[in-house]
């Protein structure tokens, strides 16, 4: 039954689950659908408008940033510049595009993680490839993670075991295709990892992502599994601290218990459906739909 006449679009990968299924429930609850491919949307901006496939965005009520890329890179924030542009005529973005830039570029992330002063594994930052060679002798093993990746791409396992010479030459290779080192201390982990999911800023369940036994990560693209999670009131409590750094309208932090306690990982600038589906049975495509409706419907309100 259609019972609001909102036009909410989502923006995503056409063809992919995540996006298909978020429109699905949009279309489900207002009769209306629009995904949105970002790579091909133009912005006028001495027209004040954005459009896709010949339709101006200004004419929607809402949009859904459900993923802007297949992979993260310095392309994402120029495209998230495109909707932060859209919010000028009045549509309301979920979450807001100057929110997601801060997260995508993993520094960024990690250095307001670390102001609020949330527990990371140790961590270098640096352009400098001695003082990156001298901490790895501090951390024994670590991963270099690119400031732009997601599950897991591009990271490298790094081990003081191999002997100056052969780190320096890895750090040679992976400095010709990233600008920084980003170094963090490789932590003993229990073979999983829990993903919190967070709703208009509050706590909806956790999934925990459980290693393959194929490779040092749980990431789902290398062989890791999804099952239910059920994390202690200190880690529930230091994901709300990690995600209030950030204005999201949904989101997952990834955090992982270790022997000197758990740590965060990340605050996720998109937040994914697919652990909570699996690993909870929680449908928050559909939550996340009927979240945005009743925003839509606050603001509406408001106005009258």
């Amino acid at each position: 039954m259609i019972n609001n006449p909102l036009k909410i679009a989502v923006v995503g990968i056409p063809g992919k689950w995540s996006t298909e299924v978020l429109a699905d429930e949009i279309e489900a609850l207002t009769g209306f659908r629009w995904v949105i491919d970002i790579e091909k949307v133009v912005a006028l901006l001495h027209e004040s408008s954005v459009r896709y496939q010949g339709r101006c965005l200004c004419q929607l009520d809402g949009i859904i940033i459900k993923k802007i890329s297949q992979t993260y890179s310095p392309t994402v924030i120029d495209r998230l510049e495109l909707l932060r542009f859209a919010e000028k005529c009045g549509v309301k973005v979920f979450s807001k595009p100057q929110e997601i830039i801060r997260l995508v570029d993993r520094m960024s992330c990690t250095i307001s993680l670390a102001k609020a002063d949330i527990p990371m594994p140790p961590t270098l930052i640096t352009e400098d490839i001695d003082a990156a060679l001298a901490q790895v002798e501090t951390f024994g093993e670590a991963i270099l993670k690119p400031l732009f990746s997601t599950k897991a791409r591009g990271m490298e396992v790094v081990k003081v075991c191999d002997g100056e010479k052969a780190i320096r030459k890895q750090f040679e290779s992976y400095y010709q295709q990233h600008d920084f080192f980003y170094l963090q201390k490789k932590l003993a982990l229990p073979g999983k990892d829990m993903g919190l999911v967070f709703l208009g800023g509050e706590y909806r369940g956790a999934y925990a992502r459980v290693s393959g036994n194929t490779s040092w990560n749980t990431t789902i693209n290398d062989g890791g599994k999804y099952a239910e999670a059920h994390p202690s009131a200190e880690i529930i409590d230091m994901a709300q601290r990690a995600q209030s750094q950030f204005d999201l309208s949904y989101t997952t932090v990834d955090i992982a218990e270790t022997e000197d306690g758990p740590v965060c990982f990340e605050v996720s600038a998109f937040g994914g459906f697919k652990g909570a589906y699996d690993g909870l049975g929680l449908n928050m495509a559909k939550e996340y739909a009927q979240y945005v409706i009743q925003q839509l419907q606050l603001v509406t309100a408001q106005k009258a």
